[in-house]
């Protein structure tokens, strides 16, 4: 009898750790299959990165005066937007206004990549126009990065470049895709004065610590 006992007693300890073992491994399971994925870069940082692309394309040659411009433009009528949006609803962007920035941007992500791959190049990217173009676009980026930004203020920025770049396309296609020693001296002037924009627009009292 007591031999039975110890039987079943045995039996019964091991169903138990048996089962014990298989829903530890599920819910180990469970725990891996809910994990959240990572999470998708934040309004900020995708303008940031756009940015960075631009300038990556100005400095490499891969894009042109003109779709510089263009890029710019597109961007610029984005933080527009979002400037607007926040705005409206306390300094936030509801989860709808957030969706659709992203498809903007994926609109835009897409035209930077074309932009840099199709047959359109400048050569002259990293003479002292190119490298002041590139310069400024940095200089945008970082202060997206840093808050030292907001939307408006990127807007204006990008508007400022744009309209330079529109000046520099003109006058390559005038002058067989050259400047002349004087169109250089005023896209320099132009480009002094945006550098200051930039400046005061980064250390005034205006910031935009992360908002997603």
């Amino acid at each position: 009898m007591s031999m039975k006992i110890s039987k079943w007693t045995i039996l019964s300890a091991a169903v138990l750790l048996l089962g014990t073992v298989a829903l530890a491994q599920d819910s180990s399971t469970t725990s891996t299959q809910s994990t959240t994925p990572a999470q998708q870069p934040t309004v900020g940082q995708r303008k940031e990165n756009q940015q960075d692309r631009i300038a990556n394309g100005v400095k490499s040659g891969q894009l042109t005066a003109g779709e510089t411009s263009k890029l710019e433009s597109k961007e610029a009528a984005i933080n527009g937007e979002v400037q607007a949006d926040r705005a409206a609803n306390g300094g936030k962007l509801t989860a709808a206004e957030k969706q659709q920035i992203n498809r903007q941007q994926n609109r835009v992500s897409k035209q930077i990549y074309n932009d840099k791959h199709n047959a359109n190049t400048a050569h002259y990217g990293n003479n002292e126009v190119g490298q002041r173009r590139e310069n400024q676009q940095d200089r945008i980026a970082q202060g997206i990065k840093s808050g030292q930004l907001t939307a408006g203020e990127t807007a204006k920025l990008e508007n400022q470049q744009r309209g330079i770049n529109q000046q520099v396309k003109a006058d390559r296609q005038a002058n067989g895709g050259k400047l002349t020693q004087g169109e250089k001296q005023q896209v320099n002037r132009e480009q002094n004065t945006a550098s200051r924009n930039i400046y005061n627009k980064k250390h005034n009292a205006n910031t935009q610590h992360p908002k997603k």
